[in-house]
């Protein structure tokens, strides 16, 4: 897969492309994806994901607490995973932002990047003022021989699947509803880095990650989660919070993982997210948290030996 964060995105051969932000490659995501590699091979061309850098959100400051559902190295993780000949993502700021609909159809996709078909959301805008939008740019593939495809909003439980949907559920420690419109389990992929080594005297060593600080990560607390190391799937027990217990001050994720030992510093993990179960607490002392944590791996064996995880695991499996 070609990887594009400039703007020379001038392609040589003609291009199926689909357009979005992307974050959390959800399942309205994933239809707009597929959707554009089925033409690609139809019709014998570079199947193209054309996103943008820095989010959009993050330029205008709408809101001053957004957070991203992937890391930009994490979606690009995923992307690979998904069989595209080329993904971009174009740099977005202000100036960008200010480019007109026409000219960003028509010279950047239709000219600029040979686009053939172009597949969009149904209520895709782009463009200066969002001035864009799917009728425009049918009208304009009409006249420069551009098949446009609207691809409906995907379905959920009755509503529209949508990235900031997925955010309030991961806010709301909904991981299960956050889990199904993802397709695949909320996930942080971070490096390994030095601890303070305080589980391995209680008898529960921990791995720290350190991930992207833009990343959204569900509320402080403890989740039975399940890590991939070398290929290889390690359950156990994440908390995501500051160790009250041992006046930690900085929010860390830290994972004790069953049936491994290995020192592991630098290196890159892969951890997926399936149940809350509890919120981050301030104990009395070392050894009530010991007993805490000894409780809260039980559980996390119980659900994973459980009818709640079988969904999980028929799908890991195919």
């Amino acid at each position: 897969m070609e990887h594009i964060t400039d703007g020379q995105v001038d392609r040589s051969r003609p291009t199926a492309i689909t357009l979005g932000n992307f974050d959390g490659l959800h399942l309205g995501h994933r239809a707009l994806i597929q959707l554009t590699k089925e033409f690609a091979a139809e019709e014998n061309l570079e199947s193209v994901v054309f996103s943008f850098s820095p989010h959009p959100m993050l330029v205008f400051k709408k809101k001053e607490d957004f957070a991203l559902i992937m890391a930009p190295s994490e979606k690009l993780f995923t992307m690979e995973k998904m069989g595209v000949d080329t993904y971009i993502e174009y740099p977005f700021d202000e100036e960008f932002a200010s480019m007109s609909a026409y000219d960003f159809a028509v010279k950047l996709l239709f000219e600029r990047m040979k686009c053939k078909v172009l597949v969009v959301g149904e209520n895709y805008h782009f463009g200066s003022n969002r001035a864009g939008n799917y009728e425009m740019l049918r009208r304009l593939g009409e006249e420069h021989g551009v098949k446009v495809i609207a691809v409906p909003s995907v379905q959920y439980e009755g509503e529209r699947v949508s990235s900031s949907r997925i955010r309030q559920c991961l806010i709301d420690k909904d991981l299960e509803s956050a889990n199904s419109m993802l397709t695949v389990p909320y996930f942080i992929l971070g490096t390994v880095k030095e601890g303070k080594k305080l589980g391995r005297t209680i008898g529960f060593p921990t791995v720290n990650i350190e991930a992207h600080p833009l990343k959204l990560f569900p509320p402080n607390g403890v989740y039975a989660t399940k890590t991939l190391y070398e290929g290889k799937y390690y359950y156990g027990v994440t908390n995501i919070g500051k160790n009250p217990t041992v006046n930690g001050t900085q929010k860390i994720v830290e994972t004790y993982l069953f049936d491994f030992n290995k020192m592991i510093y630098g290196e890159e993990l892969q951890i997926f997210f399936y149940k809350f179960l509890r919120s981050e607490k301030k104990f009395e002392s070392v050894d009530e948290l010991q007993a805490q944590i000894a409780i809260n791996a039980e559980q996390t064996r119980a659900y994973f030996a459980s009818a709640e995880y079988e969904h999980w695991k028929a799908e890991e499996e195919k």
